[in-house]
Formats: structure tokens, C-alpha cells, sequence
């Protein structure tokens, strides 16, 4: 990934928090067929190394998984908060016209080499971390224990487990650090006015700079 020396985010607890709190990946493998891309949820977890590992499935039936070149890295991209920056907030756009839109957004890149697993235990064990990530924010939360166990076996029948152990990390955070002081504040101000979600969450990543 090209990342200009300003948008370069190196931190490992920051790179992590927003693969944690933005789990969807997608995973691209090189196949025998060329590129092949699936959107899983993966949860990053310790292991003893500097990066840690992305746990996740695909259903067996997705090929992706028997014809992938193990060889070769694999890659999980996280997309974090996005959004569309107008050249009319900047002050500039008022006084000279010289100001063009651009797009802020954070991502992280995870490479490795993954790893497919069939063994039931460890399918369960992984099922059962992703769903009590997911659902601990719930009044009451569901757990796999919910369904009965010979049809989460039967489901389990129906998955292949994911290991991708990351030997490297990018991170990117372009949100307007090329930017003077003045247009990161009309960035902030642009942003505020929208009050949406994505608006607000891109705004407290520029008001962090």
C-alpha cells in the first residue's frame, strides 16, 4: 500500500483498536486462478508475537480455501472510518479557488500466510470467541450454547477455520495531516454540520491529529 510518511500510523495499539472495532475483512488470497476475495469477520488475538493472529471462517463450499497458494501471503484489509471532504469547507476555496474534494479514510493491511483448519474444537472454541465479542454489548447476550448442540455440529460440518498469524502491518490514516491548522478546523467544522455517524467518526480522528 503506498502510505506518504504523513499518513503513516505505526502503533501497533491504534492499528489494533480499529481491527477491533471494525472485525469485517476482506481477505484476498492468491488462487490458481489469480486474486480471490472474501468478506469475512475475523477476530485478532494474542499469540506471544509482535503483530498477533486473525482468526475466522468461510463455508466449505467457498473454493477459496482449497485453492489458494499457501505460499504465498495472504492479506486482510480493515476499513475503518471513511469520508467524502468537500473543497468547499476550505477557506481557500473563498479566496483563490484553488482547493479540489478528497476522501479521508483509515485502513490497516494484515499479510501473512494462512493457515486452513478442519478440526471441529477448534471451530467451536473460535465460534465461541466471535459471538461473546459481538454479543457483549447485548442486554442479553446469545451464545453458541443457545442451539442445540447436534446443529451446531451439523454447522460446524458446513465451515473451514482461518489462521492468518501477521508477520506485517500497515497502517494509513489519511485525515488531513497535509493540511494547516485553519483547513483541519473547516475539515472539523464540515464535518460536524453533516452529524451522521461516519461524519462524527471521521471528525474525532482529525481532531485527534
Amino acid at each position: 500500500m503506498y502510505i506518504p510518511k504523513a499518513n503513516e500510523e505505526k502503533r501497533i495499539p491504534v492499528i489494533h483498536a480499529l481491527i477491533q472495532a471494525h472485525p469485517l475483512a476482506s481477505l484476498v488470497t492468491m488462487n490458481a486462478s489469480g486474486l480471490f476475495a472474501s468478506h469475512i469477520p475475523m477476530v485478532l488475538e494474542a499469540d506471544g508475537s509482535e503483530f498477533g493472529v486473525l482468526r475466522g471462517h468461510i463455508s466449505r463450499a467457498n473454493t477459496q480455501w482449497r485453492d489458494l497458494t499457501p505460499d504465498v501471503d495472504a492479506l486482510a484489509i480493515f476499513a475503518g472510518p471513511q469520508h467524502y471532504i468537500s473543497a468547499s469547507w476550505y477557506p481557500g476555496k473563498h479566496e483563490h479557488g484553488k482547493e479540489v474534494p478528497t476522501w479521508n479514510y483509515a485502513v490497516v493491511h494484515a499479510y501473512g500466510l494462512l493457515k486452513v483448519i478442519q478440526d471441529a474444537d477448534w471451530l467451536l472454541k473460535h465460534l465461541n470467541s466471535l459471538t461473546d465479542i459481538h454479543e457483549a454489548a447485548s442486554p442479553i447476550p446469545w451464545k453458541v450454547s443457545d442451539a442445540p448442540e447436534a446443529y451446531i455440529r451439523t454447522l460446524l460440518n458446513g465451515i473451514v477455520g482461518l489462521e492468518l498469524p501477521i508477520r506485517r502491518l500497515e497502517g494509513k490514516w489519511k485525515v488531513s495531516q497535509n493540511r494547516n491548522e485553519r483547513d483541519r478546523e473547516a475539515v472539523i467544522d464540515g464535518l460536524d454540520s453533516l452529524d451522521t455517524p461516519e461524519s462524527l467518526a471521521m471528525k474525532a480522528l482529525v481532531e485527534k491529529i
